[in-house]
């Protein structure tokens, strides 16, 4: 082509191309430094959230850490075994053993405690369970946490069940360790001495609680550190004093302490820094995280520079484009073209799977619609549900999912396809219906009502919606669905707050059953409710299965787990594994009291509520056990019971001539109650032992009889009876004739052969 035909046909499109790539340039400066300023302090808000929420959440940690710490400590105060270690001056060696094992459990079940110690004032000893390094009974001189010793001395100093962080060093096989933690003290100082009497030390493991601190920080070479209520300012990853010049401390005494949670910009440690502090919690501690602010701006610096070097190259290559490809404008528009209906098909394609991930994203709250721009993809999506108008959230879970995911689980997609579908069309009449696939048992169903169904009675028309949904998905697929409905909310901000609730109350579904509908706002009352562990009832239970009775004991463990329905989900859980403690600690009593064989029995393993749909899945893992061990006693105590009753027989059988043989004399005998053997021989036996007394020496009367002609007055002697008239009236009770009479019957013509009376 010359150059007067690329003038005249490739001018205007040289002038289109440089202008705009001048503009892209253009464009691409200006709003790289109009966004890095509002970067800059997007990313300072970012950080300052994303410490907040990690430090509010180490708080939070510390705080539920320190309920159950106290909760623990009022366990052990309650304990009776482990009282006696803190009260006794000198308690035997078994009352040692259990209270240590009993330590030793709750050390085994909560895995976040190092140590254990009970402080006896009376005897000055420790009584230690730990993790590692020394445990079991130490004086003051040998307990190696020498640190503890200052605390109990100042223990005025220090609120009860206010965590107290510290290090102390352990004696290991490998050498010595630095063990961090959190110290709980729980103590009695009743009297006019206003010392302790006793006292309950738990130690948590600060790396278990700070865990979400050493997460965050590590990646950005932050400082965490810890503001307690005794002024001190600890290192929030070693717990031990900070190491910091005057200004530093002076800025954080100034700036941060007492303050409301927020942030600064300063120079901490010679250099600029982001500083995030949170208010004091409810021990009266802060938090703070000190960040250095290159790192913080790093990114949108980075970003600026190369936006900087894209801008020059888009001109620079703009330029030479204009020149070299301008007569070719058509063609990359024509591929454009082709590339833009390719992408139309694959988003028509794949619609329903972005419109499920924008609603499970709302649901979950991943997703946010904050900005029109994030509505405008919404509803590009094809979601056209208005979020701002009231709406509920209905969540539906398939009952006997388990069996349905082993037989069918190929078909599971196709199954929750089909339930969306019921459920959107049967509500389709009445309201206006989004449904969502929440995966596994799971359907969401958003209903808001429609604006000419402003109608009375909403409640109940939704309850006949959802019983008509239930009905369908039985007719149609043989599936019954268990539905929970929220309260009425308005806004998208509030679906992830009404999917939470609608998930918590639906694991009420182990009280009401499959096929229930849940009110949602009527479970989620229940956590004003205060609940009380029934300990008299868990200590007739544990009687109950140390005796064998497996019948009292399963009613007993299901009476206090249905108590449970009228209190959050929280109580379930904490009250079933508190019982599953309970009955694997009573049951290795029962092992070494009975020196049983447990194999077959084993322990007890709960499934997980989040699992399990009815409350007899929970019982039946109980009741299981219980039969279990009820047999093996039974087949314990018939063994040891038929020996017992085999030597009482031996017994009689030698000394029925005495006189004095009885009920009583046996039992003092066998060392046992004469109530208790009379109870238990008759029980195996099937007669009373004086009956069984009375028919030997019948036995033996009859031998006399038989085979001797030794006069009926010097027999009765022979046969333990010191009266000859009540030895006829027993005679004759037993065999319906006298005793003269009965030799009678039983006279022979040769009686040569019998046995002749003594002199």
């Amino acid at each position: 082509m010359s150059a007067f035909s690329w003038k005249s046909n490739g001018k205007l499109y040289g002038k289109l191309l440089f202008t705009t790539s001048l503009c892209i340039a253009l464009t691409l400066l200006v709003s790289s430094l109009f966004y890095f300023f509002a970067y800059m302090q997007l990313d300072l808000r970012k950080t300052y959230q994303s410490d907040a929420s990690n430090l509010a959440q180490t708080s939070k940690e510390v705080i539920s850490m320190t309920e159950n710490a106290q909760s623990l400590s009022f366990q052990i105060y309650r304990s009776f075994a482990i009282t006696k270690l803190m009260f006794y001056s000198e308690p035997s060696y078994y009352d040692v053993r259990i209270a240590m094992n009993e330590l030793d459990n709750y050390l085994n079940s909560m895995p976040y405690i190092e140590s254990i110690y009970v402080y006896n004032s009376a005897s000055d000893l420790f009584y230690t369970a730990r993790r590692q390094g020394q445990g079991g009974t130490l004086s003051r001189t040998e307990l190696e946490d020498q640190g503890i010793l200052d605390i109990l001395n100042q223990f005025q100093s220090y609120r009860p069940f206010t965590p107290i962080p510290r290090t102390y060093t352990t004696e290991l096989l490998e050498g010595e360790q630095t063990t961090r933690a959190y110290t709980y003290l729980g103590y009695d100082a009743i009297g006019k001495s206003n010392q302790i009497n006793s006292a309950v030390i738990i130690n948590i493991s600060a790396a278990w609680i700070n865990r979400d601190i050493g997460a965050a920080v590590k990646p950005r070479g932050a400082k965490s550190y810890i503001m307690d209520n005794q002024n001190q300012l600890l290192s929030g990853d070693t717990l031990e004093p900070a190491q910091l010049d005057i200004n530093d401390l002076a800025l954080l005494e100034r700036e941060v302490d007492n303050q409301p949670s927020g942030y600064i910009v300063a120079d901490f440690q010679g250099r600029k820094s982001f500083i995030s502090y949170t208010a004091p919690d409810a021990l009266e501690w802060q938090y703070v995280r000190v960040t250095p602010y290159s790192e913080i701006t790093a990114g949108t610096t980075s970003i600026v520079n190369r936006t900087i070097w894209i801008a020059a190259g888009i001109l620079a290559g703009g330029l030479f484009v204009s020149w070299l490809l301008s007569h070719m404008l058509y063609k990359p528009i024509r591929l454009m073209e082709s590339q833009m209906n390719m992408l139309e098909n694959e988003r028509r394609n794949t619609s329903y799977t972005i419109r499920q991930n924008w609603l499970r994203g709302l649901m979950q709250g991943s997703k946010k619609l904050q900005t029109p721009a994030q509505m405008q993809r919404m509803a590009q999506s094809g979601i056209t549900f208005d979020f701002q108008a009231g709406y509920r959230v209905v969540l539906i879970r398939i009952d006997r999912f388990a069996h349905l995911k082993e037989t069918r689980g190929d078909d599971l997609l196709p199954y929750r396809f089909a339930i969306m579908n019921i459920s959107g069309e049967i509500s389709a009449r009445y309201f206006k219906a989004e449904t969502v696939d929440m995966e596994e048992d799971s359907v969401v169903l958003l209903l808001s009502p429609l604006e000419d169904e402003g109608a009375p009675g909403e409640q109940e028309l939704l309850k006949e919606l959802l019983n008509q949904i239930q009905q369908s998905a039985w007719d149609f697929l043989k599936l019954g669905l268990s539905i929970t409905w929220g309260r009425e909310g308005e806004g998208a901000e509030q679906l992830p707050l009404l999917y939470k609730e609608v998930r918590e109350a639906s694991m009420h579904r182990l009280f009401y059953g499959h096929g229930s509908i849940i009110d949602a706002e009527s479970v989620t009352a229940l956590k004003a409710n205060d609940y009380v562990f029934p300990l008299e009832r868990e200590k007739k239970l544990t009687d109950a299965l140390m005796t064998g009775k497996s019948d009292e004991a399963k009613r007993l463990l299901s009476d206090i787990l249905k108590e449970t329905s009228a209190y959050s989900f929280h109580v379930v859980r904490m009250t079933s594994a508190h019982l599953s403690m309970t009955v694997n600690n009573h049951l290795s009593t029962i092992q070494k009291n009975n020196n049983l064989d447990m194999n077959g029995i084993g322990y007890l393993h709960l499934p997980s509520l989040d699992q399990v749909e009815t409350m007899k899945e929970i019982e039946d893992a109980f009741y299981k056990l219980f039969d279990a061990l009820q047999e093996k006693l039974s087949v314990k105590r018939s063994s040891r019971h038929e020996e017992l009753i085999a030597r009482i027989n031996k017994r009689i059988s030698e000394l029925y001539a005495d006189s004095s043989l009885s009920l009583n004399s046996i039992a003092e005998e066998m060392g046992m109650s004469p109530i208790y053997l009379s109870r238990l021989y008759k029980q195996y036996a099937l007669t009373p032992i004086v009956d069984a007394i009375n028919q030997v020496r019948m036995e033996a009367a009859k031998q006399y009889l038989e085979q001797s002609d030794m006069p009926v007055v010097d027999i009765a002697p022979q046969c333990g009876y010191t009266s000859s008239s009540y030895f006829h009236r027993m005679f004759k009770k037993s065999f319906g004739v006298t005793p003269a009479d009965y030799r009678k019957m039983k006279a022979q013509p040769d009686n040569s052969s019998r046995p002749t009376a003594e002199a």
